[in-house]
C-alpha cells in the first residue's frame, strides 16, 4: 500500500504525523508529506488508516 498527501490540501494539524509517524511526517513549515517513498509497512497499515480517516481536510490517500 502506497500513502500520498495532497500538498494543496493539508492545512498542517499534523494529526497523520502524531498517529502514523513512520509513514507521515511534518516539513519545516508543519505540513505533512510521506516519508520515503509513501511505502506503508504492513504493521502501520491501521495507524495509516486512522491517519487518513482523521485528517481534517482528506488531504490523505492510500492506495493498493
Amino acid at each position: 500500500m502506497k500513502a500520498a498527501v495532497d500538498a494543496t490540501k493539508c492545512n498542517a494539524y499534523g494529526t497523520c504525523a502524531e498517529i502514523c509517524p513512520s509513514v507521515f511526517q511534518l516539513d519545516e513549515w508543519g505540513y505533512a508529506a510521506v516519508v520515503g517513498d509513501g511505502t506503508v509497512p504492513d504493521e502501520a497499515l491501521e495507524s495509516a488508516r486512522a491517519a487518513l480517516a482523521d485528517c481534517p481536510e482528506k488531504a490523505i490517500t492510500l492506495t493498493d
